[in-house]
């Protein structure tokens, strides 16, 4: 199978079988393929109903973008831990606006507060009660929710540069989790992204970035768990995407208090063309060359 042959239409209904027994060809050609020509492929072979799961975090307005593009009725799963930021709703509400999102939102049967009385803060208890705490409210709504909308293909937005886990993750798995009536197809079409890739996306279709990127987060989870980047630390370590080398409020604080006109930023482990972008937006107001 070539990657021509890969964007040609399903003659038939998918057959699961057979997608599982060519899963490495499929894999090698989505490799040449782009994001969007992945996700038209994927959506054209892989088995009904498709669903995008998001977590609404700092980046997320560009699957959710890609893929209501090609299918705007895909339903879009998000579990509401009852624990994210007041600017992760908003942004959920702005984007479900904006892009007529056919959202599904999934909680555990438990508020928080009734979790919180009942098993204390799960979270503070180590890798148990964190493992629990992710059960409660990630694992088990996502699996009801895929019974519910009876998924067959699950599009997720993980991208290799985020962990050093991913390198050799393919761009479509066969996916099983806890509680899910049958396994999935699991895609990432932008599995190969890097920053600039993302950015450049975004800036094509105007799209935002979450809120909280602008205050100097890279990472959007629960707000217990959820730290600004630090110098050191790893892309791992700050949840999702690492930022550069010099943190943001650093270099605001250096525009207020360094009479310099030009900036220069080492970023080892960032695009370039993402990172200009990045110093203009923060430091053109200042009247810094970049």
């Amino acid at each position: 199978m070539t990657a021509q042959q890969l964007l040609q239409p399903a003659d038939d209904a998918p057959n699961n079988e057979a997608l599982l027994a060519d899963i490495d060809t499929i894999n090698t050609n989505l490799e040449q393929l782009g994001a969007e020509e992945r996700v038209s492929w994927a959506l054209e072979n892989f088995p009904v109903t498709p669903v995008l799961s998001s977590s609404f975090g700092i980046q997320a307005a560009v699957m959710l973008h890609m893929l209501v593009s090609q299918k705007p009725d895909i339903p879009v799963v998000v579990t509401d831990t009852g624990y994210l930021f007041p600017e992760t709703y908003q942004f959920i509400d702005e984007l479900t606006e904006r892009l007529n999102l056919n959202l599904q939102v999934y909680r555990s049967p438990l508020s928080p507060a009734w979790q919180e009385s009942r098993f204390g803060r799960l979270w503070e208890k180590g890798e148990a009660g964190i493992k629990e705490y992710n059960r409660m409210n990630k694992v088990e709504p996502m699996a009801r929710a895929f019974n519910d909308l009876g998924a067959g293909t699950w599009f997720s937005g993980l991208r290799r540069q985020q962990a050093e886990s991913r390198q050799s993750k393919p761009f479509v798995e066969h996916y099983h989790i806890a509680g899910l009536n049958k396994p999935v197809f699991k895609v990432y079409p932008i599995l190969d992204w890097h920053n600039r890739d993302v950015h450049a996306y975004l800036e094509k279709h105007d799209l935002p970035y979450h809120p909280l990127w602008e205050q100097g987060y890279t990472s959007i989870g629960d707000t217990h768990t959820t730290r600004k980047w630090e110098p050191g630390m790893t892309e791992e370590e700050s949840y999702v995407v690492q930022v550069p080398a010099m943190h943001l409020t650093e270099v605001q604080a250096i525009s207020r208090h360094r009479p310099i006109d030009i900036a220069i930023v080492s970023c080892k482990s960032y695009d370039t063309e993402w990172m200009t972008g990045l110093i203009k937006r923060h430091l053109a107001p200042t009247g810094f060359v970049v």
